[in-house]
């Protein structure tokens, strides 16, 4: 059997008239950057979240970068972000001029630990970054008490959360701003790169629009100098067709998640994600954790099952980093969390036989080696 981590091609499948008939009409009606198919999707995906203002850009990345722009971040300001994420939300600080300060994760939860957030709080902290990793939300209360505390704007890299909730409320929604990855394998995910800025103060949308197109409103009146991050018609015209589907979709993966939880519930050494009370968590990931994460990983890749690691690497520990002159043992839960992670295949269109054959071989192996 060949399971792949995700199965983008068996998702085209179940909606390809839908897609093949929005691309053709991005093209017959010329519409390639920006125009009426992104700013449908940016009104529809406002209404999904239940947020004021939605603007479609290039990627997550610049999502991020040009949010920490608009809140006037510079060199000089510290911004906090969770040791194990994926570069992207740590380049977007240093790119936009500010240091990277990073804190520990929850050792139950993955997510920014909110105590070890407190502690690297300093009189230069500008804003804090909190990941919904994995799809599973930060501790938004708590962070938000913490940034009202100390006058600091918050940024949700809800890259890998959509529709995710804390306490009935969508991610994105808590804090300043909040940014959205579309790279074609999240939860709701475009035919190459797009991302979003979602907020719900005006002026912040306002300003966060003009830098991600030359610093502009009308076409040749720049107001400010800006970057080039628009959103391609055909991405927003594939988004629009797939906000049909996603409220489903989360809940397949949700009910997916809950099966591999009862099947994997006493297998071998395997540490399964906690999650916290009153959230929803959608599952872009499906991770569990083993000391024995190597010899499982050769296992898995000989039955065919597309495993994965996010991340190998904790932030600290990167070359790219070691400016910052950071230990191991700064992060001690990103330091061994990152020596023991698996993502488990997890897709909406993903069966029952092919669950049962993954748990099962993940069975074999603790089996094997007991």
């Amino acid at each position: 059997m060949n399971i792949p981590l995700v199965d983008l091609k068996r998702q085209y499948l179940s909606i390809k008239e839908e897609i093949d008939n929005a691309i053709f009409s991005v093209i017959h009606d010329t519409q390639f950057i920006n125009g009426k198919y992104v700013a449908e999707f940016e009104q529809n995906f406002s209404s999904l979240l239940n947020v004021k203002h939605t603007l479609g850009v290039g990627n997550g990345t610049d999502a991020l970068s040009i949010a920490l722009k608009t809140l006037g971040v510079d060199s000089g300001d510290e911004v906090i972000t969770v040791a194990n994420s994926f570069i992207a939300t740590s380049e977007a600080i240093t790119t936009a001029g500010a240091k990277v300060v990073f804190a520990d994760c929850n050792r139950a939860t993955y997510n920014l630990d909110t105590k070890d957030l407190r502690a690297k709080i300093t009189p230069r902290t500008k804003v804090i970054i909190p990941v919904h990793l994995y799809g599973q939300p930060a501790d938004m209360t708590e962070i938000m008490n913490i940034a009202r505390e100390h006058n600091l704007f918050v940024i949700e890299d809800a890259a890998q959360g959509v529709l995710a909730q804390h306490k009935e409320q969508n991610v994105g929604t808590f804090g300043d701003m909040a940014t959205f990855s579309f790279y074609p394998g999240k939860n709701l995910g475009a035919f190459g790169d797009a991302g979003a800025i979602v907020t719900n103060n005006s002026e912040l949308y306002k300003k966060a629009k003009m830098i991600a197109n030359h610093g502009r409103i009308d076409k040749y009146d720049h107001e400010i100098e800006g970057e080039n991050s628009r959103m391609d018609g055909i991405q927003g015209a594939v988004l629009n067709v797939k906000l049909r589907y996603i409220e489903r979709w989360t809940q397949d993966r949700i009910e997916i998640a809950g099966k591999y939880r009862e099947l994997l519930k006493d297998v071998g050494e395997i540490v399964l994600q906690e999650t916290y009370p009153d959230v929803e968590h959608v599952y872009h990931l499906f991770v569990i954790r083993t000391s024995r994460r190597d010899g499982l990983l050769a296992h898995l890749k000989e039955k065919g099952i597309g495993a994965g690691i996010h991340y190998p690497i904790a932030l600290h520990n990167l070359k790219a980093y070691k400016y910052l002159n950071y230990n191991p043992d700064d992060f001690p839960n990103a330091n061994q969390f990152s020596t023991e992670v698996l993502s488990l295949p997890i897709f909406p269109e993903l069966t029952d036989e092919e669950i049962s054959f993954i748990t099962s071989s993940l069975k074999q192996y603790f089996s094997k080696i007991s």
